[in-house]
């Protein structure tokens, strides 16, 4: 999809889509802004709701950040771990399985300017994660309850822990690896019946059921956490 810059905002990604009536803005799961306008509008009509909308949008964003607190120490997903050093200039980068924040004595490590940069680089460890544990993961669980599908996709662009279309290809979001191990199975489980009944029907639960005895449990639990990142 298209992406503009935004000096403030950074990048924005554009959706065109034939139902859409009016330029709309809204905050993805990755915290970056998401502009959706008719398939033949102007992108300048963007870049204009954006200069008439700062303040709007900044509280948007504010409401739409992550209540977590980044620290020193912090375990990120199941295999990072976020180290912080004093530093002159704020600089964040992931070295091996340690995510390191260079942090300029007069620069909080939760102020926005950290946290934007932040993000992007728990996304990429997140989404290296998600690819060495989750196909193996999912190949795993169909194999030992007989379900097949055609591909997986990885992604960070919904707000959906996962998915499955008509002709099998399951997608899964890498937030997936910040969840505990059971309910990142119940959603692979979840996916998994989908290839089988593609709703919500009796059926598909009592599917889910067979792999998953606790399904109702860990549903309850999926629905306290988000994932935005």
């Amino acid at each position: 999809m298209p992406i503009i810059h935004d000096e403030e905002f950074g990048k924005i990604t554009i959706r065109r889509s034939a139902r859409a009536t009016q330029v709309r803005l809204r905050v993805g799961p990755d915290g970056s802004l998401r502009a959706s306008l008719p398939m033949y509008a102007p992108t300048f009509l963007i870049k204009r709701l954006i200069k008439a909308s700062r303040d709007e949008l900044r509280d948007l964003l504010a409401q739409s950040a992550p209540t977590v607190l980044y620290n020193s120490g912090m375990r990120i997903g199941k295999s990072h771990m976020l180290e912080v050093r004093e530093a002159a200039v704020l600089s964040i980068k992931r070295v091996g399985q340690r995510i390191i924040v260079s942090l300029p004595p007069t620069t909080d490590l939760n102020s926005s300017s950290a946290v934007k940069q932040l993000r992007e680089v728990i996304q990429a460890a997140l989404r290296i994660e998600a690819k060495s544990y989750l196909p193996k993961r999912l190949a795993y669980i169909a194999h030992k309850y007989g379900y097949s599908y055609t591909q997986v996709r990885f992604s960070h662009a919904s707000g959906r822990w996962g998915s499955c279309s008509s002709q099998g290809t399951i997608s899964l979001n890498i937030a997936l690896m910040k969840l505990p191990f059971e309910l990142i199975d119940y959603v692979l489980i979840h996916e998994l019946a989908h290839t089988k009944h593609l709703n919500h029907s009796e059926e598909f639960w009592y599917t889910v059921s067979l792999a998953d005895p606790r399904y109702k449990e860990h549903r309850r639990a999926l629905k306290l956490e988000s994932p935005t990142i």
